[in-house]
């Protein structure tokens, strides 16, 4: 049997999307879906937002690409904003999040090369993280699941608990290099990083000259009610990846660095042919133009108060189906003590798109411009699975 026209690569609903309006997809055949998925937390404005849609038409009228040759005005323009609302000094910009990984990967280790110290190399990680697809990515999180039939293995990542300051101190050798982390574990299962943890990170890479990178690929770029997930602990990297909602769902990545640990990126050392080309800049300088907005990032918090009270509440009446809530923001996951999938299946019945994570986790990525009128028919919907999955 010839195999099918698009690689086989994904288990794929069988439901095909024509159109989006802010929080909803409509199917081709009219059928209207509320969207807590948004893409895997990429489509952070909805669809079709006006000024995003107003900005990438305007560019597309200009011209697309000219190749980083050359200066391009939106990219500088965006790398001095992303830089002047984070820890960071400087920006590269690619396709994705995994690109977005690879950079990072790569400045670490030639901060210690290029520095003098050529052994070090290897990256701390945690158990259950997900840094993306590539190969070295696929490393980065170790999952078996991501691992399998890909070998050999690239030797230069070492796996902790996550959450584990001990465990990860004694991870340390004259090898390592960096610490990887991500702020909140999304494919993981939601596990939050505490404050407490990420100062203990800090601290380890001062004490032993490592760079900390966070990977908020995921929970980045207003997910949690700050711009930048760390922004609620207080405690900077030296390295971050961004993805996913940066574009709004136009493909683009960036791997923002302080001044000292992209040092010896040099012309020559890294490079995308796409990577920040004019209309990936124009997309994401319209999404910093509305996060950015008085009062966004606050209705962000308001709106996920009230998702999480009311599926606390959910966890009260059906314990038999939800057994906790975690997460932060607007990124939000249910653990489930059915199967997860039969939770996300159940909600497509009811019109709604959701979707798994690790640790029997159905997660819940609004749009963050979600109204709260959506929340309360998110959570109706929630309920109704839950009372026809209740044993």
């Amino acid at each position: 049997m010839s195999p099918p026209a698009v690689m086989s690569t994904y288990a794929r609903t069988d439901l095909m999307f024509e159109r989006g309006e802010g929080s909803w997809l409509i199917a081709s055949d009219g059928r209207r879906f509320l969207d807590f998925n948004s893409g895997i937390a990429v489509n952070a404005l909805g669809h079709a937002h006006p000024h995003l849609v107003a900005a990438l038409q305007e560019q597309a009228g200009k011209f697309w690409h000219c190749s980083n040759l050359y200066r391009i005005d939106g990219q500088e323009k965006l790398a001095a904003r992303l830089v002047g609302l984070s820890f960071a000094d400087t920006a590269f910009f690619c396709n994705s999040g995994a690109e977005a990984l690879e950079c990072a990967i790569k400045i670490a280790r030639r901060h210690h090369q290029a520095g003098g110290e050529p052994n070090r190399y290897r990256v701390i990680t945690a158990n259950n993280a997900f840094h993306g697809r590539t190969l070295a990515t696929i490393a980065a999180g170790g999952q078996a699941k991501h691992l399998d039939g890909f070998g050999p293995v690239i030797d230069a990542f070492d796996h902790i608990p996550f959450g584990n300051l001990n465990e990860a101190r004694a991870a340390v050798t004259a090898e390592t290099a960096a610490v990887l982390v991500e702020p909140i574990q999304g494919e993981g299962g939601l596990a939050v990083a505490t404050d407490e943890y990420l100062a203990g990170l800090r601290a380890m890479a001062d004490e032993f000259g490592l760079l900390l990178i966070y990977d908020e690929v995921q929970c980045g770029m207003g997910r949690t009610g700050d711009l930048f997930a760390y922004q609620k602990s207080g405690i900077a990297p030296d390295i971050m990846t961004l993805a996913k909602a940066l574009g709004g769902g136009f493909p683009v990545g960036a791997c923002l660095a302080t001044a000292d640990a992209a040092k010896y990126m040099a012309p020559g050392t890294h490079g995308s042919t796409f990577g920040g080309n004019p209309l990936a800049m124009a997309a994401a300088n319209a999404v910093l133009d509305v996060m950015t907005e008085p009062g966004f990032l606050s209705h962000v918090s308001e709106a996920s108060q009230k998702l999480l009270s009311g599926l606390n509440n959910l966890i009260t009446d059906y314990p038999s189906v939800f057994e906790e809530v975690r997460g932060r923001g607007l990124m939000l996951g249910l653990k489930c003590c059915v199967p997860n999938s039969d939770v996300v299946n159940r909600l497509l019945e009811e019109h709604m798109l959701t979707v798994v994570a690790g640790d029997n986790v159905v997660r819940l990525l609004p749009p963050l411009t979600v109204s709260f009128e959506e929340i309360d028919l998110a959570l109706a919907k929630l309920t109704s699975a839950a009372q026809d999955l209740a044993t």
